[in-house]
């Protein structure tokens, strides 16, 4: 029975993950030096152009992800422990997806209204709190926020129609 339970916790190996986060970072390196060589990566008669000391830290990058990629692949004794449990993957997700969601209304809704919505959400579903302690909260919060950027420190964030049709 236990072996089974331990099968069923079984998401994928710390190898397997190795070597997706080192081809992921040798994507982003590849990306920065190719955009740092093409605003400008040599040393110019009046120092260093814009793309210089950026060129360098995504061939370090580079350089470190080939070295992880290489010794997950070529490591003659793998390490295939299980990189996370279920439940922990789903704790993971219980908070990464809903915040991809966040993330995703700020664009349609704004910062403020997405806020309000995000944290009611928390707080409901994570928390369990009741409605006459969620809505205080839920508003307050994304409202001190705004009058202490948009109208304090004039500090322009992402606006939604609601901002917009108030004139900010």
């Amino acid at each position: 029975m236990e072996s089974h339970n331990a099968a069923s916790e079984h998401t994928v190996t710390r190898r397997t993950m190795d070597i997706v986060v080192a081809l992921a970072f040798m994507a982003v390196a590849t990306l920065v030096m190719v955009d740092s060589w093409r605003i400008g990566a040599r040393w110019a008669s009046d120092g260093p152009q814009a793309g210089y000391f950026p060129f360098y830290v995504g061939a370090i990058m580079m350089v470190a992800s080939i070295g992880t990629l290489l010794k997950c692949v070529l490591a003659s004794h793998p390490d295939r422990s299980n990189f996370v449990d279920r439940s922990q993957l789903r704790s993971v997700l219980q908070v990464l997806v809903p915040t991809t969601a966040y993330v995703v209304l700020i664009n349609l809704l704004g910062l403020y209204v997405s806020s309000a919505i995000f944290i009611a959400f928390f707080m409901w579903w994570l928390g369990k709190y009741k409605l006459p302690l969620i809505l205080p909260v839920a508003i307050g919060v994304p409202l001190v926020l705004f009058v202490m950027f948009e109208i304090w420190f004039l500090v322009p964030l992402p606006k939604g129609p609601i901002e917009t049709a108030l004139g900010y």
